[in-house]
């Protein structure tokens, strides 16, 4: 089979395999697992301060030499209603009481935000090569600042209105991100409705109406698959699900169980814990904000609203108060190394 591309020979890998940045699961040792072995790796950065930025990609440099890409959160933050939140605070103490959980209420008028502007003199600084990003587009001053440094700018889009504006705006290549992918939507152009897309409609879509590359991403989990893929126009694959239940991962033991048990079915998308649409497996949790009646504050609010909640869970092991973001092809993931994880994807599609 020949892996060799345009999109490889931009991203120098030996691969088109890109393993999906997933904020709180993802690590530098993931990110520098995939990269050594030919594919991409992809650092979450979204929404962190420029120091623990710096950090990360100081760690993920320190396990590989190899191209890896940092992917950042391009949204704004958005006005809300401070009696919402309030109102999410009171539902959520309660909530945490009955579950013996401790819920730390916070000051809304002390939140702080990171935007991503504040990290760009970072990813120059640390001469990173490959910039992705999601939740919208940066303005033009920041994309133009990243590509007088040669870096290869990977936008994200739910539907083809969103890839041609990413083009437009100078990306050079695009994720085509399907209803069945784990974990957040990328969507900037619709809320409600959301674009409710397969990835294997989306792809030929998508790269009918863009000159840049297309990346497939949503319900990857084979070699069949891969190549069902790039059979449809995908240059590349980004794969998310699979490597939550990997050695590397920061999954908790609960969630790493419950992944290859779940069924297509018992994944739901959702705005419980973030604000957000994101798909992830059903839980108590979930159930419990949906049935509240109440207004959920938009991203980030509620995702900072939840943090300390899901956290205390997250250290107690409880599966059923955090967040458990799937895709809709979770079985089959399994807990083993990065490595060997991307080497049998690699395996199965030469075999097909």
């Amino acid at each position: 089979m020949e892996w060799k591309n345009e999109l490889t020979a931009q991203l120098k890998i030996d691969y088109p395999i890109i393993q999906a940045p997933m904020l709180g699961i993802t690590t530098p040792e993931m990110v520098a697992a995939v990269s050594q072995n030919g594919g991409l790796g992809s650092l979450p950065i979204g929404g962190l301060s420029p120091e623990r930025t710096r950090e990360l990609i100081r760690k993920t440099k320190s396990f590989t030499s190899k191209p890896f890409a940092v992917n950042l959160f391009t949204n704004g933050v958005p006005e809300y209603s401070h009696a919402d939140a309030e109102a999410m605070q009171d539902f959520l103490e309660t909530f945490a009481r009955d579950n013996q959980l401790v819920f730390d209420r916070l000051s809304l008028d002390a939140l702080r935000f990171y935007n991503y502007k504040e990290q760009l003199s970072v990813l120059i600084e640390e001469a990173i090569t490959i910039v992705s990003f999601t939740f919208g587009i940066p303005d033009a001053e920041s994309m133009t600042a990243l590509k007088q440094q040669g870096i290869i700018l990977v936008g994200t889009a739910t539907s083809v209105q969103e890839a041609v504006l990413v083009q437009q705006a100078g990306a050079d290549a695009v994720a085509a991100q399907g209803i069945e992918a784990g974990g957040h939507r990328g969507s900037f152009l619709e809320e409600a409705p959301l674009p409710m897309v397969g990835t294997f409609v989306l792809v030929p879509e998508i790269a009918a109406h863009v000159d840049i590359p297309v990346i497939a991403a949503g319900g990857i989990k084979s070699g069949r698959t891969i190549r069902a893929a790039f059979q449809l126009g995908a240059q590349a694959v980004q794969i998310g699900t699979a490597f939550i239940a990997s050695h590397e991962s920061m999954a908790i033991p609960s969630y790493k169980t419950a992944l290859p048990k779940a069924q297509v079915t018992d994944s739901a998308l959702t705005r419980a814990f973030s604000g957000r649409w994101a798909r992830g497996i059903r839980n108590q949790f979930m159930e419990a904000v949906e049935a509240s009646g109440l207004r959920i504050p938009p991203y980030p609010i509620q995702h900072i609203i939840t943090a300390g909640l899901r956290a205390k869970a997250q250290q107690a092991d409880r599966k059923e108060f955090t967040n458990m973001w799937a895709g809709q092809a979770s079985a089959g993931a399994e807990n083993r190394s990065s490595a060997d994880i991307l080497l049998q994807f690699i395996a199965q599609t030469e075999g097909v």
